[in-house]
């Protein structure tokens, strides 16, 4: 005789039920889009939240971390957008357009919709989904790699707005587009979803910064799960740099999926000083031949955070390149996570791809967990991987010491060359300067 064994759910589970239940009817979009919903929330239903008996979950229990399913965040009040129009302010700069999504809803009157780059349309994607925009829908959650998981199946049930980014076929968009996700000091839950679909032959490149309308101090506790899928056509170049500073309190999920038709090039950089508990997830299919990708990024840890990269790079056809690099610099109580996988498929011949973790441990209290995959199912590629985690060289430091610099500075510059390494692959000198300065902001706090 066999036991069935039912797992009890939990409070955030239970609630996350009731919530969609009662909001699905008013969620955005047409009979298709329910149709998705429905399919996105039954993988919930039936699997609950990501534990650690979920492999790629092993290091980010997010059923025990979340306790409990905030309401889902409503259209901001007048309050919420005075706190959102002063909060960009900082982000204003000569031709750099940008749009402003505020607990997940897009905000036209604190976009440049009308100083837009030539070459690029935007819509609200609440407006999509009502409308059943056939190519937007078509494109939600096609990535066949990322289907089944978790985050993005909740995202999906719940997705209530978010923006559509189209760049024109052989469009060279010089200036940045700035997409702003800006935070409330409301403890809600926003699921934004946004889909860039840039054409064959065009240039772009995408700044995102996450960030509270209360600053990094805000003890609200809200949670945040978005979703950004991008498609680069064939022979287009993209270009993504994130910089994710939201509170403490918050819980942060963020996913983006990238298709690459052939010839393309597609890279990112994500810096992660933020949230409490944060997990960024990385899907990259290479739908044509010839296309390169490179995935790097830096998370400044201290105190009790947790920060998770999660990655899977699938080289489906031949001639692919993949680079991955990824720092961690942990100090206090701190948690980093870095699991990457590469894949390649049959048939996937002259693959390259190169995977890389490095972690800097500033406390003894600090942990690192490093899972690099390599999954390889074709016999004529370079692949490798590796993976280190270490103190600040002592000689080094007694080398700079011994010329006069006081420990702290010493330290200071030895971190600064450790998170530089990633920081110089961001390809505009005006972005790597931000960059590191965020980087010296966060020493200083030290």
């Amino acid at each position: 005789m066999t036991a069935h064994v039912t797992q009890m759910k939990t409070a955030a589970e239970t609630a996350l039920a009731a919530e969609f239940v009662a909001a699905k009817a008013a969620l955005p979009g047409t009979a298709a889009v329910g149709a998705l919903r429905e399919s996105a929330f039954a993988v919930i239903a039936e699997k609950g939240l990501p534990h650690r008996r979920v492999e790629h979950w092993h290091y980010t229990d997010l059923r025990s971390a979340m306790r409990d399913a905030k309401p889902l965040a409503g259209l901001p009040d007048a309050a919420a957008l005075a706190a959102a129009k002063a909060a960009i302010v900082p982000h204003a700069r000569p031709g750099l357009a940008k749009l402003v999504l505020l607990d997940g809803s897009f905000v036209p009157e604190l976009s440049d919709l009308a100083d837009l780059p030539q070459g690029v349309q935007v819509m609200p994607m609440a407006k999509a989904l009502a409308e059943g925009n056939s190519e937007v829908i078509a494109r939600l959650g096609a990535l066949e790699v990322a289907q089944g998981d978790h985050a993005l199946a909740l995202n999906a049930s719940f997705m209530s707005d978010g923006v559509v980014i189209v760049v024109a076929a052989d469009a060279e968009v010089k200036a940045p587009l700035n997409l702003i996700h800006l935070r409330s000091n409301a403890a809600t839950a926003s699921f934004a979803r946004s889909l860039v679909l840039v054409n064959a032959g065009a240039k772009f490149t995408l700044i995102e910064a996450y960030e509270s309308t209360a600053g990094r101090a805000a003890d609200v506790e809200a949670q945040l799960n978005d979703a950004l899928e991008i498609v680069v056509g064939e022979g287009a170049e993209v270009e993504h740099v994130l910089l994710q500073q939201l509170p403490r309190a918050t819980l942060a999920l963020t996913t983006m999926t990238v298709d690459l038709a052939a010839q393309s090039a597609f890279n990112s950089f994500a810096l992660v000083l933020g949230a409490g508990l944060s997990r960024r997830q990385l899907y990259v299919r290479y739908s044509g031949e010839h296309a390169k990708a490179g995935l790097r990024g830096a998370s400044l840890l201290k105190d009790r955070q947790h920060a998770d990269t999660t990655l899977i790079m699938d080289h489906a056809v031949p001639n692919g390149e993949s680079r991955e690099l990824f720092k961690h610099v942990l100090d206090g109580a701190s948690t980093g996570v870095y699991q990457g996988k590469v894949i390649v498929r049959p048939h996937a011949q002259k693959t390259d791809g190169g995977m890389k973790s490095n972690a800097l441990l500033l406390s003894d209290d600090a942990t690192m967990n490093n899972k690099p995959e390599l999954e390889i199912f074709a016999d004529d590629v370079v692949c490798g991987h590796g993976a280190t985690v270490g103190a600040l060289d002592e000689d080094l430091l007694f080398y700079l010491m011994a010329r006069g610099l006081p420990k702290a500075e010493a330290e200071r510059l030895l971190i600064q060359a450790f998170v530089g390494e990633a920081i110089e692959f961001v390809s505009a000198e005006p972005l790597r300067d931000a960059l590191n300065g965020h980087v010296d902001a966060w020493l200083s706090e030290r």
